[in-house]
């Protein structure tokens, strides 16, 4: 008799999917999670690659994220941002001495030819991560805020400009000819997962590049495991980010309620389970209606605790 599937595949963006993800590699055998992470947020920085979401879920599994923030590193310091500006460098995006260290490396093994998958595991191996963290392609995607000062990379947009621009939409440079990992997609393709969880990230500009790389939300929602989305709206606000900012500007609702609607209007069929926080409850029936089952759990992860919880409810969660 052929052993049972058990692996679970996560998709994650920054700083609240990798609060989930973190729950789940406290629930699972190293082997048995594999988490497929966002790069539509990279982008060049002081000659430096800059992998934001990566970096951010990286240090989060390894325990080197500073927990006020929940990104960049604990303990950080910032000298050679204070000798940058001294010399009239750009200081918009701050890189502390420790993380520099992760940029400088990374980019000599992109000058030695290196892909990014690689580049990753050797990363989370390095850091003592068991988990097996992979980027959506090893193809460079960029994601493109359109708005009312014009089209503005991310980066741009979510940190010179703190989010102040009005919103419009989205593109993503590259994401037609990009490959998705061929790991993650050879491993659904033959029936390995036992579940796939949709963290609780930006649904725009966290999920959506990671659905969009060709091949993959067809093979998600047609792979045997069920598909299961935690809502990044939580009592219609973002517990992280500009998501509820976003919605609002592109005159979506800023309720659970509204991430489903969009889920199921960009991706027929590919939510199974929609995990929303008790003080939603009452939009349940809503959101049952497009056909989509409801699981109503305590979503807010204020500590690591509550990041178990929450990854238990969604664990518990079987085929149809």
């Amino acid at each position: 008799m052929a052993e049972p599937v058990s692996k679970t595949l996560a998709l994650s963006g920054g700083v609240g999917g990798a609060k989930l993800c973190l729950g789940l590699a406290r629930e699972l055998a190293g082997p048995d999670l594999d988490i497929l992470v966002n790069t539509g947020d990279d982008f060049e920085h002081l000659g430096l690659p800059i992998w934001p979401d990566i970096d951010t879920l990286l240090y989060t599994l390894s325990g080197r994220a500073n927990q006020a923030q929940g990104w960049g590193i604990e303990g950080e310091t910032w000298n050679f941002m204070e000798a940058l500006e001294t010399l009239g460098g750009e200081t918009w995006f701050r890189l502390g001495d420790r993380d520099l260290a992760t940029h400088t490396w990374r980019s000599q093994a992109l000058r030695e030819g290196r892909h990014a998958s690689d580049i990753v595991a050797s990363m989370a191996s390095t850091m003592g991560i068991e988990a097996a963290v992979y980027p959506m392609s090893d193809d460079p995607v960029r994601t493109q805020v359109h708005s009312d000062e014009g089209d503005l990379h991310f980066q741009h947009y979510f940190v010179r400009r703190q989010c102040e621009p009005e919103v419009t939409g989205f593109s993503f440079e590259g994401i037609t000819s990009a490959r998705p990992n061929q790991t993650v997609m050879r491993t659904l393709q033959q029936g390995g997962y036992r579940r796939v969880v949709i963290c609780p990230s930006n649904p725009y500009v966290s999920v959506d590049p990671i659905l969009q790389v060709p091949g993959v939300w067809t093979a998600l929602r047609d792979a045997v495991a069920p598909v299961i989305v935690v809502s990044p709206i939580v009592a219609g606000l973002a517990i992280k980010g500009p998501a509820a900012k976003m919605m609002s500007e592109l005159a979506v609702p800023v309720t659970a309620l509204g991430v489903a609607e969009h889920y199921q209007r960009r991706y027929p069929g590919l939510v199974d389970y929609f995990v929303i926080d008790e003080s939603d409850a009452t939009l349940a029936p809503e959101i049952e209606a497009l056909g989509i089952r409801v699981e109503i759990a305590p979503t807010i992860m204020r500590d690591l605790q509550h990041k178990i919880t929450l990854a238990r409810h969604c664990l518990a969660l079987e085929a149809m």
